[in-house]
C-alpha cells in the first residue's frame, strides 16, 4: 500500500504540473511532505535534510553568472562578432547558428535559444532560409551542449551522480549528447537545406542592424518574453493549431538592437568584459579539468564580477532561475523521499527483473522521452535517473552509456513547441501561416520521438554493455 500510494502521487504530480501552469517543484515538496511525514512516517527533520542544497547552489551560481554576461554585453558583442564572420554564404549561416547555440549552452546560458531565435529567424526570412531549418539548427546546437558540466542540467546529472556514489564521466555525458544532436543537424540540413549550397544562389549580404531592428519586434501570433527561463518545460501552450504564448520569469534584459550593437562595438571588450569571460573559462576548466565544484566556483567568480561593478549589475540576481530552483529541489527531495520508503528499490528491482537489461534500457529510453515530450525534462530525469539505479548497480549496461542516451533522449525532444526553446522558435518566425508552421514543428517532434531513443540505444546503449 505504501509503494501504491507512492507512486500514485509520482504521477499525479506529474500530470498536475504536465495540464496546469503549477510548478512540479511546488508540487513535489507538498508530497514528500504527505508521503515521507504523514504516511511513511519519516521525521520531518530528516526531509529538510533531503534538500539537495549542492545543486541548488549550482543553479543559482550559473544562472547568476550567464546572466551577468548578458547584462554587460559580453554575450550579445559575442553573437554580433559571429554573426559577421559569415556574411556571403547562407549556409554558412546555419551551421553558425547551431555552434553559437552549442557554444553559449557550453558556457552556461541557459537562454541561448531566446539570444539567437530573434535574430535569427528574420534572418530566414529575408534571405529565403527554411524557418523550420533555421530553428531547429539552433535547437539542436543549444540541447545537443545542454550537459556541459556549468550547465543547469550538467550540474544537476553529475550531482545526483556524486550523490549516488556512481561513476562519473562529466566530459562523456557532454559530448554524447552533443555528438548525437549534431547528427539530427546533420539529416534536417540534407533534407531542407540542400539548396543552400546551390552555386550562384549562395552569397548575401547581412545587414545585422537592420535585421536586429525587425528582431525587436515581437512577431505576429505570440509574444514573448526570453528572460529568465530555464532550457525545458516553462512555457504555456494551447492546443495545436492555436497561436502559443511564451512567458518567463526574471528581470528585462537589453535588447539586440541597432543602437545596442552599436554601443557594444565601439567600447569592444572592456576590462569588465574580460573578466567575464575569463570567469566563465576558469568556472569550464576548474569544473571540466579539475572537479571543482560548480556551484561553489560559480558563486565564487560572480561574487567577484559583482564587486567589480556593484552599481551596473545589481539587477543581475534577477536572472536567477528561481522556477528551476524550485522544480529540481522539489523533485529531488521527493525522490529522496521515495527512496528512503524503498519505493525507488521497488521500482528499480522491478525493472531489472525483465529478461533483458538491454530491452529495459531501451524501454526507459523512449519512456523519457515521451514524458519529457509533454512535461518538464529535467522533471523526467530526476525521475528516472533514481528509478534506474538499479539497474545501473546490477552493471549489466554500460552506465555512462545509458545515462548519456536517457538525458539526450529527455531534452532532444525539448525542439517540441510545447517547451520554452521551441516556443522560443514558433514565437518569431517570420512565416505568412504560424498555425502551419506550428503544426510542422510538432511533425519533426514526432520524428525527433520515435528515432531519438532508438539512435541513443543503437550507437551508445549498446557498444558501452557488450
Amino acid at each position: 500500500m505504501l509503494y501504491f500510494l507512492s507512486i500514485a502521487a509520482l504521477v499525479a504530480l506529474f500530470a498536475i504540473a504536465t495540464m496546469t501552469p503549477i510548478n512540479m517543484g511546488v508540487l513535489a515538496f507538498a508530497a514528500a511532505f504527505v508521503i515521507g511525514g504523514w504516511v511513511s512516517g519519516i521525521a520531518l527533520e530528516d526531509i529538510f535534510d533531503f534538500f539537495p542544497g549542492n545543486i541548488v547552489i549550482a543553479i543559482i551560481g550559473i544562472t547568476l553568472l550567464f546572466g551577468i554576461a548578458q547584462l554587460n554585453g559580453t554575450a550579445d558583442l559575442m553573437i554580433g562578432g559571429a554573426l559577421r564572420l559569415v556574411r556571403g554564404k547562407r549556409w554558412a549561416i546555419v551551421w553558425l547558428m547551431f555552434f553559437l547555440g552549442a557554444g553559449l549552452m557550453t558556457m552556461g546560458s541557459t537562454l541561448a535559444v531566446g539570444m539567437l531565435a530573434p535574430i535569427a529567424m528574420p534572418i530566414a526570412k529575408r534571405y529565403k532560409i527554411d524557418p523550420l531549418l533555421m530553428g531547429m539548427m539552433i535547437s539542436h546546437g543549444v540541447l545537443g551542449a545542454a550537459f556541459s558540466p556549468v550547465t543547469v542540467y550538467g550540474a544537476f546529472t553529475n550531482g545526483w551522480l556524486q550523490s549516488a556514489g556512481l561513476p562519473n564521466n562529466p566530459f562523456a555525458l557532454y559530448a554524447i549528447p552533443l555528438g548525437l544532436n549534431f547528427l539530427f543537424a546533420v539529416a534536417i540540413f540534407l533534407v531542407r537545406g540542400r539548396d543552400l549550397m546551390r552555386s550562384g544562389e549562395q552569397d548575401i549580404d547581412i545587414d545585422i542592424d537592420s535585421i536586429t531592428d525587425t528582431a525587436g519586434t515581437p512577431p505576429r501570433g505570440g509574444q514573448l518574453v526570453t528572460t529568465g527561463a530555464p532550457t525545458g518545460r516553462n512555457a504555456t501552450a494551447t492546443r495545436p493549431g492555436t497561436a502559443t504564448t511564451a512567458t518567463t520569469t526574471g528581470s528585462a534584459q537589453p535588447k539586440v538592437t541597432p543602437g545596442r550593437i552599436e554601443e557594444l562595438e565601439a567600447t569592444g571588450f572592456t576590462p569588465m568584459r574580460i573578466a567575464t569571460i575569463v570567469g566563465i573559462l576558469a568556472l569550464l576548466v576548474g569544473g571540466a579539468a579539475f572537479q571543482l565544484d560548480i556551484g561553489v566556483c560559480s558563486m565564487v567568480i560572480s561574487a567577484i564580477l559583482l564587486c567589480l561593478a556593484p552599481n551596473k549589475l545589481k539587477t543581475a540576481v534577477n536572472n536567477v532561475q528561481w522556477s528551476a530552483v524550485l522544480l529540481v529541489s522539489g523533485m529531488l527531495t521527493y525522490m529522496s523521499v521515495l527512496n528512503e520508503n524503498g519505493t525507488v528499490d521497488f521500482l528499480g528491482n522491478a525493472a531489472a527483473s525483465l529478461s533483458s537489461p538491454l530491452l529495459t534500457a531501451l524501454i526507459l529510453c523512449y519512456a523519457v522521452a515521451v514524458l519529457s515530450a509533454v512535461g518538464s525534462s529535467i522533471g523526467t530525469i530526476g525521475i528516472v535517473l533514481p528509478l534506474a539505479a538499479p539497474l545501473l548497480l546490477a552493471g549489466d549496461i554500460g552506465l555512462v552509456g545509458f545515462v548519456a542516451a536517457v538525458i539526450f533522449a529527455a531534452t532532444i525532444v525539448d525542439v517540441s513547441p510545447l517547451s520554452s526553446n521551441g516556443v522560443m522558435v514558433l514565437a518569431n518566425a517570420q512565416v505568412p501561416d504560424r498555425n502551419k508552421f506550428q503544426r510542422t514543428q510538432f511533425k519533426y517532434t514526432g520524428y525527433v520521438v520515435l528515432v531519438a531513443p532508438i539512435l541513443a540505444w543503437a550507437l551508445v546503449v549498446l557498444p558501452t554493455s557488450l
